[in-house]
């Protein structure tokens, strides 16, 4: 804003001419009086709005359902952009059009900073329902592996909700089906199966771990870790479910393969009631693998002098299905009548 005074330069001009330059000084002094004080308001006033953003940014880090990664689980997460900013705009756009195939390396390193920063079980569940769909692609469970995702996955292994150790599992069993992936997940072997032990039959617990146990045991490569689990295996086959039972099933049907720990598994208490299982009233895809296991323990042959000390142990699986006085022998010709062709294929295997 400019200012005009006029004056003339002459004697009778000074004094008007002062006191037009006091005037102007006394605005342009109330001026910079007021621009100090609106500079001081608007420091508060920004300062209030920078607290309030930061607020803001707190509150779109919280999950928030239907927000965020839609198409994977319909879940809100925040992505940093490249230069380490927020924003959840970006996220939204990138993750909600694509398919849990299409997330790029950014996007899972994110879901693994929010399943390790959320503070709500439900948010970790979905979190990790996201990862797991995810890991059903190979470069997918590659990416998770390198960016040390198997053992953050793995940490909720002992999480206090049932649901979040069931989705963990699940999520692990995808990361599974990779061999490099194995090398690290065999560590937690123990884990799960004390998971098996501890949870309620039948329960999602126990059915998730025997799926992740099924593919660490597809290769002989860490069947070995199993060797002491075969008693519980065995106790869980006799009072499972149908759904459960073909899920133990096949991880014997797995170990029993390796002739290196056949020992162990001949060796191993079995309740005297597995033989009941061979019966036309079983389920045929039970009885069907059920058939396949002995056919595995018959593959093997004990040396006289072991086959003597495992009729010593009269609780052994040895004794129970596999030793002359077994009554299996006596049930399995009766099988020879099973409507499924299948059945009677493996039935007369065995009897010869």
């Amino acid at each position: 804003m400019k200012c005009y005074v006029n004056c003339r330069m002459g004697e009778d001009g000074l004094i008007p001419r002062l006191g037009n330059m006091k005037a102007l000084l006394g605005i342009l002094a109330g001026a910079g009086a007021s621009y100090g004080l609106y500079k001081l308001l608007r420091g508060g006033d920004a300062e209030i709005n920078k607290a309030s953003q930061r607020k803001s940014n707190a509150n779109a880090m919280a999950v928030q359902p239907g927000s965020l990664v839609a198409k994977v689980s319909g879940f809100n997460v925040v992505s940093k952009t490249d230069s380490g900013n927020l924003t959840t705009e970006m996220a939204s756009s990138e993750i909600l059009s694509k398919s849990p195939g299409s997330l790029e390396p950014r996007h899972l390193s994110m879901l693994l900073s929010l399943l390790q920063s959320s503070p709500s079980p439900a948010e970790r569940r979905e979190v990790l329902i996201t990862l797991g769909n995810a890991a059903a692609f190979t470069v997918n469970q590659d990416l998770l592996r390198e960016f040390g995702g198997l053992h953050i996955i793995a940490g909720f292994l002992s999480d206090p909700s049932p649901d979040v150790r069931v989705q963990t599992l699940n999520a692990l069993n995808n990361l599974s089906m990779n061999i490099r992936n194995q090398e690290q997940l065999k560590i937690y072997v123990p884990s799960v199966v004390q998971l098996i032990e501890m949870s309620p039959v039948n329960s999602d617990l126990q059915l998730a771990a025997l799926r992740l146990l099924t593919n660490l045991t597809v290769t002989d490569n860490h069947q070995h870790l199993m060797k002491n689990s075969i008693t519980l295996l065995l106790s869980l086959l006799v009072v499972s479910s149908e759904v459960l039972q073909i899920q133990v099933l096949k991880v014997l049907v797995n170990l029993s393969s390796n002739p290196d720990i056949m020992d162990d598994i001949v060796q191993a208490q079995a309740p005297a009631s597995l033989v009941l299982l061979f019966d036309g009233c079983t389920s045929t895809d039970v009885l069907l693998r059920l058939l396949f296991f002995v056919g595995n323990l018959r593959a093997w042959r004990p040396s006289a002098q072991v086959a003597e000390a495992l009729r010593r142990q009269q609780d052994s699986l040895y004794c129970v299905l596999l030793d002359s006085s077994s009554q299996f022998h006596s049930r399995l010709p009766l099988l020879l009548s099973h409507p499924d062709e299948e059945i009677k294929a493996q039935v007369a295997r065995l009897l010869t």
